[in-house]
């Protein structure tokens, strides 16, 4: 696919996601209130992702403070939803509606990777934030779509950044320690090929036992600021060069972003899973405007899915704009970190 060929791609399946949301016969009861109230119709005046400018940003406490009910499209015929969270640390989290979009995402992702380190039939373990959380029913999802069950371990990252706040960092190593019990005890006793787990989490297993000794031959790795230092660390030698490294960026609003192959600079660059979601790096002072490429900025995502539209959501994260690639010929995020990172302390707790 060219990059031409992409950019219609995407322009023709966001024509057809405003179409469904829009729609009195298949729209969910927020944007049709919200259309009414703007004065506008985006099914007529948003014919191209270049249009996609004409929304202000969508705002994160309309996920806290709407009822989830309001975000249901009548398109989706009164099937139950999934309710899943992200943040809420302290007060009511952000919640979003779903139905098969994890599946989706993660089927997309599992055509990614090798049936040679993520072999086909291989059980995953799943180190990672459980609870109300999209992850863990994904990571699930793709092991079955690859052919294997999927071993889970009890974390709650909300507790681990309260102990972090007030400065009970006995607490937090205690916390971390029982995780990485759990998990080690199942790698050891069980047949385990494959692996998704936070940074941190990733390098107390290695601590404790040789990953690519008891069998585990790929690792998908989450987290938020994964350093080029880090990462040659985690694949030189927590990963011992044996098991493969495969960093990934994503989150319960926006599905998963795939990273190019590591290189020898182990830079990390990601590419959203277009048209699904669709990634900019702006500008913070002036967001309707990309920065150039080589350079730091915010990241807004778009997502565009028949289950859930959110124009120009402002992670709190920023990263470097990078150039599209052959096999993602559309603009890659590189580097990501805290939004701030730079000039303020940030608790990423377990990740």
């Amino acid at each position: 696919m060219t990059a031409d060929e992409a950019r219609s791609q995407l322009d023709a399946h966001l024509v057809e996601t405003l179409a469904w949301h829009f729609s009195e016969e298949t729209g969910c009861p927020f944007w049709l209130d919200w259309m009414a109230s703007a004065g506008w119709d985006p099914r007529q005046e948003v014919r191209s992702f270049d249009d996609i400018a004409k929304f202000d940003h969508f705002q994160d406490d309309w996920l806290r403070d709407e009822k989830n009910e309001r975000f249901v499209p009548k398109g989706m015929g009164g099937r139950p939803f999934n309710v899943f969270e992200t943040g809420g640390t302290t007060g009511l989290p952000k919640q979003r509606v779903g139905w098969d979009d994890y599946k989706g995402d993660y089927e997309m992702f599992s055509d990614t990777l090798s049936d040679e380190h993520f072999p086909r039939g291989a059980n995953w373990i799943m180190v990672g934030p459980t609870g109300p959380r999209r992850l863990r029913l994904a990571v699930e999802h793709l092991a079955q779509h690859r052919g294997g069950s999927c071993y889970h371990i009890d974390l709650d990252p909300r507790w681990v950044k309260k102990l972090i706040k007030r400065g009970q960092f006995d607490e937090v190593e205690r916390y971390q320690k029982h995780v990485v019990d759990q998990a080690v005890a199942i790698i050891k006793h069980r047949d385990i090929g494959c692996m998704f787990a936070t940074p941190k989490l990733l390098e107390g297993i290695g601590e404790r036992i040789s990953i690519p000794g008891a069998g585990i031959r790929g690792v998908f790795c989450g987290g938020t600021t994964m350093t080029p230092q880090s990462v040659r660390f985690w694949v030189e030698e927590v990963l011992e060069g044996k098991a493969l490294l495969v960093p990934t960026y994503g989150n319960t609003l926006m599905g998963l972003a795939a990273s190019r192959p590591l290189d020898a600079t182990y830079s990390v660059t990601y590419y959203a899973p277009q048209p699904r979601a669709a990634l900019r790096i702006v500008n913070p002072d002036d967001t309707a405007k990309t920065v150039p490429y080589g350079e730091f900025g915010r990241v807004e995502l778009t997502t565009l899915t028949k289950e859930f539209f959110m124009p120009r959501f402002l992670e709190r994260d920023e990263a470097v704009r990078r150039q599209p690639i052959e096999k993602y010929p559309w603009d890659g995020v590189g580097d990501v970190r805290p939004f701030g990172a730079m000039e303020n302390t940030v608790v990423e707790g377990v990740y």
